[in-house]
């Protein structure tokens, strides 16, 4: 597996396009296309939130059904959630535009938004993006860091990653771009993220591996535990590797999956570290759990717990909530056997053991926490499971983001 520069438009036959179709900013882009030159399988996953945006319900039915997709337009700026039969036909809309725009099928068309909650998108300009988009179409590394910039939101930076590895005898890539800062929380989390890939593979397979991949990346971080309306994570397989199609378990298989994880985990780390208003990535290690469930339940309540995530703010070598949040996440454990331990760097100091704190230096601990990522390594002496969890610190500055995210 070797990593690559570019995104969306690294494995071979994407094309990427972005575009200021002033959607609801004003001088950047804010529309963002990704195409495939040939059919795609797709697989995807959606948020668990009962309210779902109309964008969800648009591309849930799509990869359900099996067809083949060709597209994805996306918009930053208005989230077309809870908008009702209108909002649900302006999808429908975008993608008759983006068929007559590109010349494929409707139904090939998936459509994803981000941005404020009960706005009706402004579809006339929508629409004429969506023109914009087909005619600037291109295969660049650059067009694709493009389109990543375009569906940003409060993000302060773009999310991208490719890599290689030799499956079936033939080169395959896997390149990605997400959005994702704030209303971030596992069980899908608050994403948009796209995937695309020239494997050759079946759509049961490429489903298998999404549902599976997400479980431990994007479903393991979180920022201030609001699950959105819009999460939406689709993996688009153009098959233009020429690799045996994929379409049951084995060498193959595992290969893809290897390196679909690899970006995924890179993906959710990158959100992870840029929520709203942090200034640090945490990353919740736990070892030695009894179940790989309990594992990830230990290891996400750490990260989402205020208190852990204001303390690390602080530098505040406040070991007992960390035990706190452990305790309550509703696994079972012996907190006598437990061993906690701060990591950054080069350094790691035990920090609690055998019920009580442990002989540290306070000194070294803040130095720990002062590091741009924190590791709460928490060491259960149970069994062999084991999960991450990543997340960011707590700061003033998330509450200023939110008190006036629709001004």
């Amino acid at each position: 597996m070797k990593k690559i520069n570019g995104g969306v438009t690294a494995a071979a036959g994407f094309e990427a396009a972005s575009c200021a179709a002033q959607i609801k900013y004003k001088g950047r882009t804010d529309m963002a296309l990704v195409f495939s030159k040939a059919p795609c399988t797709v697989g995807g996953t959606f948020t668990t939130n009962v309210v779902k945006a109309a964008p969800v319900l648009w591309d849930r039915e799509l990869v359900q059904s099996g067809r083949p997709a060709h597209a994805v337009i996306v918009n930053s700026g208005i989230a077309n959630a809870c908008t009702g039969q209108e909002g649900f036909g302006y999808c429908r809309e975008t993608a008759e535009a983006a068929a007559a725009a590109l010349d494929i099928p409707a139904d090939s068309v998936l459509v994803g938004s981000t941005g404020v909650i009960g706005m009706q998108v402004p579809i006339e300009r929508i629409k004429k993006g969506v023109q914009m988009l087909a005619e600037a179409r291109q295969a660049t590394l650059e067009a694709g860091t493009d389109a990543a910039k375009a569906i940003m939101t409060t993000d302060t930076h773009k999310k991208e990653i490719a890599f290689t590895e030799e499956i079936g005898g033939v080169l395959v890539t896997v390149g990605g771009m997400c959005k994702g800062s704030g209303m971030i929380h596992p069980n899908m989390c608050t994403m948009l993220g796209y995937v695309t890939t020239d494997i050759a593979i079946s759509h049961e397979m490429l489903q298998k591996a999404v549902s599976d991949v997400v479980r431990d990346s994007f479903n393991m971080i979180s920022v201030d535990g609001d699950t959105s309306t819009n999460d939406t994570f689709l993996v688009l397989a153009n098959g233009l590797a020429g690799n045996p199609v994929i379409s049951e378990e084995g060498g193959d298989y595992e290969k893809f999956h290897a390196v679909l994880k690899k970006v995924c985990t890179f993906l959710a780390m990158e959100m992870a570290g840029d929520g709203e208003g942090a200034t640090k990535l945490i990353e919740s290690r736990v070892l030695h759990a009894d179940t790989d469930e309990n594992a990830r339940i230990l290891a996400k309540a750490v990260i989402t717990s205020s208190l852990t995530k204001a303390a690390v703010y602080g530098n505040d070598a406040n070991w007992g909530r960390v035990l706190c949040a452990l305790g309550y996440s509703g696994a079972s454990f012996d907190p006598e056997k437990v061993d906690l331990y701060f990591a950054g760097g080069d350094k790691k100091i035990l920090i609690f053991t055998n019920g009580s704190a442990a002989d540290y230096s306070e000194e070294e601990a803040t130095e720990i926490l002062k590091g741009e990522k924190v590791e709460i390594i928490s060491d259960m002496h149970m069994g062999e499971a084991s999960a991450v969890a990543w997340g960011c610190d707590l700061t003033h500055e998330y509450v200023s983001i939110n008190a006036d995210y629709r001004s």
